[in-house]
């Protein structure tokens, strides 16, 4: 008796992964990113004793951040404490360095 060779089955093509939206993961990351950013920001305030004023008003926008995940606010706020860096940055401010501002503004960049 003959073998009948066994059919090769066709291959089952497999379903296409759910894409999710890349702007809603964006979005989520840069408002991380600035909410990062505004709590460096705020603990760089502290540790070098600087404007009182803003960081009492960072704090209030983190707070309103998590409240209500409207970032407007932070991103005025690290807007503002990169400019008080930057003139301790030429003061020569131990603590300040351009990384940091850097990094603050990159996180400004993302809006």
């Amino acid at each position: 008796m003959a073998r009948i060779p066994a059919k090769k089955e066709a291959p089952v093509a497999k379903a296409a992964p759910k894409k999710t939206s890349a702007k809603k993961e964006e979005s989520k990351s840069s408002s991380q990113n600035i909410e990062a950013a505004s709590e460096s920001a705020l603990a760089k305030l502290r540790e070098l004793n600087l404007d009182d004023q803003l960081q009492s008003e960072i704090d209030w926008c983190l707070a309103s951040y998590r409240s209500d995940s409207n970032p407007v606010g932070l991103y005025e706020m690290v807007e503002r404490s990169v400019n008080v860096f930057r003139s301790e940055l030429a003061k020569k401010t131990k603590g300040v360095t351009a990384k940091f501002i850097g990094d603050l503004e990159k996180a400004l960049t993302t809006r």
